[in-house]
């Protein structure tokens, strides 16, 4: 208990300002004490306005009060010393890099806990006690600690923007609704924001949320319908390949027994012509020789009696050597002919019915080899039409919201969730997919051709094509390229083109940049793994009147 009234014995003998232990104290005609140096340098800051109020309470004072050293109080102080507690409490929070900074603290300032919207000002623990006891403060409206408190005040007349021109759509305070917003239609900051949040919540979270579950709902039936079918198709063509394999092992065995088979028959005829021949050869033979021995007969009469019967019979005509087809080696040629014929007219058949056989557009079996000629690529060509919700307010759509031209006015787009708002660039209304590509022809001093995730940020400077890891950018000058990537910049060397070409194959993760002019010549490829649609767009950077746009390709 003892420490606890001596901390509080201190926080009641410290300056508000500096939180330090009071230095030659001094009292406001309102009743707060502060240091003489921290009041008047408060007070010195506020002399431009011709006002000066109490950092506490904000009662002002006019004319500036003449302060006195309260010597009563400057004594308590020093026997406050004596005890030793000059340090500063050590649950004090200072504010860091990234905080915001109570405004009324001197020296090292204290983090902010809360700012007040009427005061525009941030205040820590300490210095907000006031809002939270003093009637005058009461309807005070505190929120989160902000740097951007400076917004709320009219920059012509010093003011909180407390109402809203409708008829401009813009923020004003009260003295603008009776100057150049006279006659407008005119409400509340909080009466427009009531609406405009109904708005919100009723279009971004019952339709957009929706949609999205809807199309997130939609992917996922497509992903298992791809499984399913790929399932079904690897089941069956494993199915009509084993019965193709079946069929022509069970066509090799049919022929293989049907070539024995022929040639048992044809042996045996040749072997059973070759037996006959034979014996009609050795009855010759002995024939022959009867008839030799007959020649040698002296015996006139017995010569001519024994001739007519000895006389030998001609060879059968089965046998006869006219009558036998002798082809060596080239019986079955024919048939080996044949089976040459048929494998060929296979091989063609394959050949020619395989890229209907192959699911092409999801690349199951091979990923197809990048085209070598621009006739090639125009087998992907995809029309790419721009998205108005993106673009920047100095970007002008035309031709069909294929071409975007940079001026220096700022158009009064819609204050779209997916409008870039720090760089002039625009991105697809598609989400590209699978293989494609487009050509992107520019004019002016530079152009960033680009591709990016949808979900890319919309503001600040990580939002520009090639600083994030959303989104990959080739950079061309007028003389020379450079690819970006989360903020990794690559010297890229290729002729200079004002027409470019772009190749995406999505699946496989191959991302190419063209110079386009009578040849194509490669930029950059980068290979890498995509998991969301990319969207194509494009960022102008020089001077009015500069464009890009996206080419229709014949």
């Amino acid at each position: 208990m003892a420490q606890k009234g001596v901390q509080l014995d201190r926080e009641t003998f410290s300056c508000p300002i500096c939180l330090d232990l009071l230095k030659d104290p001094v009292a406001t005609p309102c009743g707060h004490s502060y240091c003489m140096k921290c009041i008047t340098g408060f007070w010195d800051g506020e002399d431009e306005k011709k006002l000066h109020s109490c950092p506490q309470c904000r009662q002002s004072f006019t004319p500036r009060p003449v302060l006195l050293k309260n010597t009563m109080l400057a004594a308590l102080v020093e026997e406050l010393k004596k005890t030793g507690l000059q340090a500063a409490p050590a649950d004090l929070c200072y504010a860091g890099a990234g905080d915001v900074a109570c405004d009324f603290c001197t020296g090292r300032k204290l983090r902010a806990c809360k700012s007040c919207l009427q005061c525009v000002a941030s205040y820590c623990d300490q210095h907000l006690q006031p809002h939270y006891e003093l009637p005058v403060f009461k309807k005070h409206k505190l929120v989160e600690p902000s740097k951007k408190l400076q917004e709320n005040i009219c920059s012509r007349h010093d003011e909180v923007m407390k109402l809203f021109c409708r008829t401009d759509q813009q923020s004003i305070c009260s003295l603008c609704s009776v100057d150049e917003h006279k006659g407008h239609d005119t409400v509340s900051a909080a009466a427009e924001r009531t609406e405009r949040q109904r708005e919100l919540e009723g279009s971004r979270l019952n339709i957009q949320i929706q949609d999205g579950e809807k199309e997130v709902k939609l992917l996922q039936q497509e992903v298992e319908a791809v499984n399913g079918s790929a399932d079904k198709a690897v089941e069956d063509s494993e199915k009509t390949f084993t019965e193709l394999i079946c069929l022509v092992e069970e066509r090799s065995s049919d022929v293989k027994q049907q070539l024995r088979s022929q040639q048992e028959r044809e042996v045996s005829r040749v072997r059973e012509l070759q037996e006959k021949l034979e014996q009609e050869i050795s009855e010759l033979k002995r024939r022959d020789a009867e008839l030799e021995l007959l020649s040698h007969t002296e015996d006139h009469n017995q010569f001519l009696l024994s001739y007519p019967s000895s006389l030998p019979a001609p060879l059968s005509e089965a046998t006869h050597s006219s009558s036998t087809n002798i082809r060596p080696l080239s019986y079955f040629e024919d048939v080996t002919a044949a089976l040459s014929a048929v494998r060929d007219k296979l091989q063609d058949a394959l050949r020619e019915e395989w890229t209907n056989v192959s699911p092409t557009e999801v690349d199951v079996l091979l990923s197809a080899a990048e085209p070598a000629t621009r006739a090639g690529f125009f087998r992907y060509s995809q029309e790419v039409t721009l998205d108005p919700n993106t673009a920047h307010t100095q970007l002008v759509l035309s031709e069909g919201s294929r071409k975007a031209t940079l001026i220096e006015q700022l158009q009064s787009y819609s204050n779209h969730p997916d409008r870039f708002t720090e760089w002039p660039q625009v991105l697809s209304r598609e989400g590209l997919t699978g293989r494609c590509y487009w050509e992107v022809e520019w004019r002016g001093l530079a152009v960033y051709v680009a591709v990016s995730y949808k979900n890319i940020s919309r503001a600040g400077r990580e939002s520009l094509f090639g600083l994030n890891d959303k989104s990959w950018s080739l950079v061309c000058n007028q003389n020379s390229y450079r690819f970006s990537y989360n903020s990794i910049h690559t010297p890229v060397s290729g002729p200079p083109s004002s027409r470019l070409g772009v190749y995406l194959d999505h699946r496989a993760g191959v991302l190419s940049f063209y110079s386009v002019s009578e040849t194509m010549t490669l930029l950059h490829r980068v290979q890498t793994t995509f998991t969301q649609p990319l969207h194509a767009g494009v960022y102008l950077y020089g001077d009015n009147g500069d464009t890009a746009e996206f080419c229709k390709l014949k």
